[in-house]
């Protein structure tokens, strides 16, 4: 496992432009929370109880239903941002992947790309990003997922970063070799 010290210096490595030793969320080890504290108990109880039945039935694979729950999630609440967010799942189970992000970037304006659904957003529109190729995007969302928490970001981002990508060439080069010396050819 390696140490604080070991995994600051591999963040300076693969994040040359962050000041040494300033390593977002590398500490951050509590679950991450959405602040629904201003909204209506009542209404944010009945929205839940949407969200739960939209999940429920997406994993059952009847997503003409999930769908129809988080939209009434999302009339009852429009400013929160988790119905939002698992809008976007089944829109993307259902191959529309440009809806899915704009829901995606509701639900990290919504959440001030603060907690747990901005965390959960900016992953999966990483992810959107990457099977799209733009990579830039990708690694951008996976980085500020990383900085809220997200190891699975954190490892995306990593593998994403240009530096890593050179610096894991340059290695497996140098394993390669040791393992299979090139022997000098006698005359």
């Amino acid at each position: 496992m390696a140490s604080e010290h070991d995994k600051a210096v591999l963040w300076t490595i693969f994040n040359p432009t962050t000041p040494f030793g300033d390593i977002p969320g590398l500490n951050e080890e509590e679950a991450l929370t959405d602040d629904d504290c201003s909204f209506d108990s009542n209404l944010l109880e009945q929205v839940k109880n949407l969200e739960l039945k939209g999940i429920s039935a997406a994993e059952s694979g009847d997503l003409k239903m999930a769908l129809s729950h988080f939209d009434q999630a999302i009339q009852i609440l429009p400013v929160r941002a988790s119905a939002y967010n698992n809008r976007a799942q089944v829109k993307r189970l259902q191959g529309d992947t440009d809806s899915a992000i704009q829901d995606l970037e509701q639900a990290i304006l919504l959440s001030k790309g603060t907690g747990r659904t901005a965390c959960q957003a900016l992953v999966q529109r990483g992810l959107l990003f990457r099977l799209a190729h733009r990579d830039d995007d990708a690694r951008a969302d996976f980085e500020r997922a990383a900085a809220l928490g997200s190891m699975f970001a954190r490892q995306q981002a990593i593998i994403l970063n240009p530096y890593a990508a050179l610096c894991n060439r340059m290695l497996s080069e140098v394993i390669s070799n040791l393992r299979n010396p090139k022997v000098p050819e006698t005359q």
